[in-house]
């Protein structure tokens, strides 16, 4: 039996968000039906409703997801209705890698969660007017006032926790976090470059914070980011738009180099400038998603030193783990996520996406 909800629906890439009627399918086994209370806007989002991701449009969209448990499929174990929610990214929990712990590089994550626009056996979780729509985006196709949602996608947190506060730990504060934690680990005495200072780069600083690295250096074109990369933890700053030569002016302020680089911005210019400044043995980690098919020349003799590039998903992050524990460091004041956080009700999505791309708000989030 379908239910009925309201849904931001992009029609075709580069169309506007729509809020509209959509229906929802019958919970399989393994989902869980969710009413939204938050969701997190993402750049992951806007790529897709630009045409810039191959997702199937009209489609609903939304990854950073935040609610509250209405029911449960019949083979669903570790949540119950009533439970409050942070959702984030699919998995099947069955090969390889989500065995060995590392679910973000699942065998089947694109179609699982990106490109696919429908559950893993090509049925659709989300009709209009009787005909399918994109949906299952990271398993929950969260701007939607109700949501199917896959069980793995899902992580039960404190019933107290504020929702609209903690919705960005799906996505793009576990990238942050993960690529300074899982990636880089800083050892003591560490430097850590984090090339752009959105919601992604102040969250791998406010994490690099929390390690025993001695230099953190963010760099923007923003100065109100830099300034707020100053207060997050950043004991340097670099204005993009005012340097000639970016690679010499971090190797500079690092003293020959730097030990880690997280780079968040997408561009491959940024990117090269960042394993430019490696020091021996530094390592490069890409977060920024440019679209399909982007290269990036990188000079082969200069990488010999034992120099590393690697790319990463969502902060290779083991989510029931890592969520919970950046929650309660949030709650515990340690992680100040509300310095980047901005709350837009659903109907004005629109808003919120003008507001994100003007960079007047780091993060926006929506309530329902």
């Amino acid at each position: 039996m379908s239910t009925t909800t309201q849904a931001a629906v992009v029609e075709s890439a580069g169309a506007p968000f729509t809020i509209g009627d959509v229906e929802l399918d019958a919970l399989r086994p393994d989902e869980i039906l969710v009413r939204m209370v938050a969701a997190g806007l993402c750049h992951t989002d806007l790529g897709v409703a630009s045409g810039g991701l191959p997702f199937p449009l009209p489609g609903v969209l939304g990854h950073e997801g935040a609610g509250v448990v209405l029911e449960v499929g019949s083979g669903v174990r570790s949540l119950a209705p009533g439970d409050q929610v942070l959702l984030s990214f699919s998995s099947c929990g069955s090969c390889a890698q989500c065995r060995d712990g590392h679910p973000a590089y699942c065998d089947v994550w694109l179609p699982a969660n990106l490109i696919g626009g429908a559950r893993m056996d090509g049925t659709p979780p989300v009709r209009r007017e009787g005909e399918p729509i994109g949906g299952h985006f990271f398993g929950q196709s969260s701007f939607s006032r109700l949501a199917v949602v896959d069980e793995r996608s899902a992580v039960r947190v404190d019933p107290e926790a504020d929702l609209s506060l903690l919705a960005p730990l799906g996505c793009g504060v576990q990238t942050g976090v993960g690529a300074v934690w899982n990636v880089l680990a800083p050892r003591p005495g560490s430097s850590v470059v984090v090339l752009g200072a959105g919601a992604v780069g102040l969250s791998a600083v406010m994490a690099a914070r929390l390690t025993p690295a001695t230099r953190i250096i963010a760099v923007d074109r923003v100065a109100e980011r830099l300034e707020l990369a100053r207060e997050l933890g950043a004991t340097d700053v670099i204005d993009a738009g005012q340097v000639d030569a970016l690679a010499s002016a971090l190797t500079d302020l690092t003293g020959g180099g730097a030990d880690g680089v997280v780079e968040t911005t997408g561009n491959t210019g940024v990117l090269r400038h960042g394993i430019d400044a490696l020091r021996a043995r530094g390592t490069a980690v890409i977060v920024g998603a440019p679209p399909f098919g982007t290269e990036v020349g990188i000079d082969v003799n200069a990488m010999l030193p034992g120099k590393r590039v690697t790319g990463l998903t969502l902060g290779d992050a083991e989510t029931r783990t890592l969520i919970p524990a950046l929650a309660r460091l949030v709650a515990d004041g340690r992680m100040p996520l509300d310095r980047l956080v901005r709350r837009y009700p659903f109907e004005d999505i629109q808003t919120a996406v003008a507001d994100m791309v003007s960079g007047v708000t780091v993060k926006p989030v929506l309530t329902f």
